[in-house]
Parts: structure tokens; sequence; C-alpha cells
């Protein structure tokens, strides 16, 4: 160690000389620790769902692992045999993905007609923009409740995409708007020169930077209306409810199911967890970006 080292070494404090020293294998043990305990009921749910109904209620799920040959996709199979949750599974993708959908490319344009096109009132509508992010959803229920049931479309999957798209839009816009903004000025000039409309600017020069970014507002979307059960309890159609809604009427009306709630329960959690594995690496990369910049 240099006599340079040694100063700076001196000069940090106790918690800084202890995190640095610990940076090695003590401090990875600690994460692998901290992430197992994370994913703790993520697998105890897993181990439930393939449990028979007598085991669970003898037994926890940790004495899967002193027998694990009593494990079976007996459950799986009667999940599938229950069309009220493999319907509210329909019914989910079928809210979920046009509300994603919809979110993303109405917030893009939006977002780069706030961060670069010039028209009267822009900053004063961005503000109005920005004051909808603090609007609860709670406050917006009864109204809107009443205004789709005049126009009709309460209890109608219609009804649950719109006002998920009408309340993920301001921070969807919010987000690209200022992503888009750091874009250098410079190449979209020089695709202007070049002769690119605001269309051919947008599909081939904005897009293309700007996919990290919305990558992270599609995660984003797709968790909160998958995951949504206060908008789907109310506005959702009772007949065909998402998987959220669906399960809590199955503990309502069969509380010693547990066959069907437990497989029920992880194939909905699983389900986002794929997707936000699939995007990860430009949910990272969106989240870093906005970190630099």
């Amino acid at each position: 160690m240099t006599a340079v080292d040694g100063v700076v070494r001196a000069r940090q404090s106790l918690p800084a000389r202890i995190a640095s020293r610990a940076g090695g294998g003590v401090l990875r043990v600690f994460l692998i620790l901290v992430g197992l305990f994370w994913l703790m009921p993520t697998v105890g749910l897993l181990l439930s769902s393939l449990r028979s109904p007598s085991d669970i209620a003898s037994s926890g799920w940790w004495r899967t692992f002193t027998d694990p040959s009593r494990l079976t996709f007996h459950n799986y199979a009667s999940l599938l045999d229950n069309s009220t949750i493999t319907n509210s599974l329909l019914s989910t993708v079928a809210i979920t993905v046009p509300a994603t959908l919809l979110v993303v490319v109405i917030g893009s344009l939006a977002g780069y007609a706030f961060a670069w096109m010039d028209f009267p009132g822009r900053d004063w509508w961005f503000m109005v923009v920005v004051s909808l992010l603090v609007v609860p959803v709670q406050v917006a229920l009864v109204p809107v409740a009443k205004l789709f049931g005049q126009v009709g479309i309460f209890e109608t999957t219609i009804g649950v995409i719109i006002f998920h798209v009408a309340f993920g839009l301001p921070f969807a816009i919010f987000l690209l708007r200022n992503f888009f903004a750091e874009i250098p000025r410079e190449l979209l000039e020089a695709a202007r020169l070049d002769g690119a409309g605001e269309i051919r600017l947008f599909t081939r020069v904005v897009m293309p930077l700007g996919g990290p970014a919305i990558a992270s507002l599609g995660i984003f979307q797709f968790l909160w209306v998958w995951n949504d059960m206060l908008v789907a309890l109310i506005f959702a159609d009772s007949k065909h409810p998402p998987i959220t809604v669906a399960l809590q009427q199955q503990v309502r009306q069969f509380g010693n199911n547990i066959d069907v709630l437990a497989p029920g329960a992880f194939v909905s959690m699983v389900i986002p967890l794929a997707v936000f594995f699939a995007f990860q690496r430009q949910f990272v990369s969106g989240v870093m970006a906005g970190a630099v910049k």
C-alpha cells in the first residue's frame, strides 16, 4: 500500500472502511440470503400448489423438502378443469394486453409531441398532464362508474381498458417526454435535413433510441393492470371477471378449495414475472439511462 492509499484510507469514515473490506464474499453472501428470503413466499406458494389438500391441511409447505415424493400436478389438472379460473385468465389477458399497448403507443406519440413539436400552449398542456399524476384512482371511481353506466360500457371489458388507459397515460407521457427530450437535437436536425418528416423521424430515430424507456413503461403498465383488483372489482364484467377477482370469489364461496386457489394464485403471479424477466435487459437499460441523464 502506497502512502497516498494510506492517506485516503485514513480519511475514510469507519462505515466506509467496513463497507470496502466487506465488499467481497461477505457482501455477496448477504445479498444472496436477502434474495432467498425475498423469494420465500413465491417458493412456498409453488410448493403448496404441488401438494394435496390433505397435506396442506396437516403440515406446512416446508415439509416438502423431507418428503418430495408427495408432490403432484393434480392441482393444476383441477385448475384446468375449473372454467371460472381459465376464463378469468383469458379475461385478464383481454384487458391487460390492449391497455398496455394503447398506453405505450399513445404515450409515445404524446411524449414525442411534447418534447420536439411546437404547438400553442404546449407547456401549459404538459403541466395539466403532470397535475393529473396526483389524482388518486379512488377519487374517480364513483363519477366514472356513473359516466360508464350512462354510455353503456359499465361492467364491460372495454370500460376497464378505457379506465386503465386514462389513468396510465399521465405517467406514460411524463416519463417518455422527459426521456425523448434528452435525445441530442443535432441528431434530429440531421434527420430533418435528410428529408425525414415527423412520422419517419418518430419511427426511425426516436423510437429506437427510446426503446429502453418504452420497454420500462410497458412493464410497469402490464404489472399494474394484471395485478389490479380494485378497478376490476368495480368495472369488470361480473360473469367474466379477471383473475384477481375470480380468486377472491373462490375464497368467498369455497374457502377450503386450496387445491385450486394455490395453483391459480401461482399462475397469476408467474405470468407477470415471466414478462418482467423477458424484458429485464431493456428495463435495466431504461433505468440506467434515466439515472445517467
